[in-house]
């Protein structure tokens, strides 16, 4: 196995009516991309117990937030052709979704749950794998590409891989 893309989002909330606040993501050579997203007019929904997970104000995301198209072709740019995985799949790919419908195309890349590359004795060491290397990082700041970064690390311990040079 080698290793994978991974992808990680933070959102307004969870449930219908959420949409994506930020989008990072880390590569198999170890280079990483995050960014904010700017709110669409019809994007209404906030969660303030999500902005004091994400440490995300309303206010930063629409004057520093990029729109959605801009942020899909960065994501194609990176990403096309590739399967990436995420942790949280379920709402990352509704979150993805909403994402690429407000810029009007479809993702140039496979979004896939990183369960899939995990064998049950795996899985079952998955969460306290994600822990030891989130308290690794515990100096790196609450982004979606260090929750990225965190889950290409705990799957790489969990598969006996190198952490690529770039993420080391």
């Amino acid at each position: 196995m080698r290793v994978p893309a991974v992808i990680d989002i933070e959102a307004s909330g969870f449930g219908k009516g959420s949409y994506p606040v930020e989008v990072g993501y880390v590569l198999p050579d170890g280079r990483r991309y995050c960014t904010l997203i700017r709110p669409q007019p019809e994007w209404t929904h906030w969660d303030a117990a999500a902005e004091r997970l994400h440490r995300i104000p309303l206010s930063v995301l629409r004057t520093r937030g990029r729109a959605p198209a801009e942020v899909c072709a960065r994501l194609d740019a990176d990403l096309g052709g590739r399967t990436v995985y995420s942790d949280a799949w379920s709402h990352d790919l509704s979150w993805l979704h909403r994402l690429y419908d407000a810029a009007g195309s479809t993702p140039a890349f496979r979004l896939e749950s990183v369960r899939a590359l995990l064998d049950e004795t795996e899985l079952s060491a998955w969460h306290p794998a994600r822990e030891a290397v989130m308290r690794d990082l515990r100096g790196e700041r609450h982004r979606a590409s260090v929750d990225a970064l965190a889950v290409q690390r705990a799957l790489c311990r969990l598969k006996g891989l190198s952490v690529p040079e770039a993420a080391a």
